[in-house]
């Protein structure tokens, strides 16, 4: 039984039957519809989508227009960045003296722990900075890029949270920045037009 205003009340029945030959009773696969007219909302930290709908619809129940819209995420929470699986970067101090290849201890650790699905470390350029080399019986000022390194995890935050994995990664004789969580907000979704019916 289907409220007049849901999503499935106008789908087709269909009977179906398993391995032992009871048939079951449900609704057809709903389709994604086309969507069209569309404008974008920059997503904020406190966005619900019950919330979004209410603003652009007047009608809270209305949350799966907007996921309709947006068939990249597989889940609600996603669309907003409030997924359980998130992607966070912890920024790393390495020692000059650190012999290379430093990272296949880190990388092999975090892998192993629990909820991780998978880190990867990444060189980043963060500035340009002037040095003085010689050369021959001169000496020269040339700018030299200066780097960090960044691991990138991507977890569950059911099983390990980012406090946990920053103790980890110390436990390991590295210094670890602040984590920076890689999230949905400040970046746009799509907001289908409000179809009456």
């Amino acid at each position: 039984m289907f409220s007049k205003r849901s999503r499935y009340r106008k789908l087709d029945d269909v009977v179906t039957a398993d391995a032992e030959g009871r048939s079951a009773q449900s609704k057809a696969l709903r389709l994604l519809p086309e969507v069209s007219g569309t404008f974008l909302h920059t997503v904020e930290e406190p966005d619900r989508l019950d919330h979004l709908a209410y603003k652009y619809y007047k009608q809270p129940q209305k949350w799966w227009r907007i996921c309709d819209a947006n068939p990249e995420f597989m889940l609600p929470q996603a669309l907003l960045g409030k997924d359980p699986v998130k992607t966070t970067r912890f920024p790393l101090t390495v020692d000059e003296e650190t012999p290379e290849p430093f990272w296949v201890g880190l990388l092999s650790a975090v892998q192993k722990t629990v909820g991780v699905e998978r880190a990867q470390l990444a060189k980043e350029e963060t500035a340009l900075v002037d040095r003085v080399r010689s050369v021959g019986l001169n000496e020269v000022t040339v700018k030299v890029p200066e780097y960090r390194y960044v691991l990138i995890v991507r977890h569950n935050v059911m099983n390990v949270d980012e406090e946990a994995l920053a103790a980890q990664i110390s436990g390991l004789s590295f210094t670890v920045g602040p984590p920076e969580s890689v999230g949905r907000v400040g970046k746009q979704i799509i907001i289908p037009p409000n179809i009456v019916g």
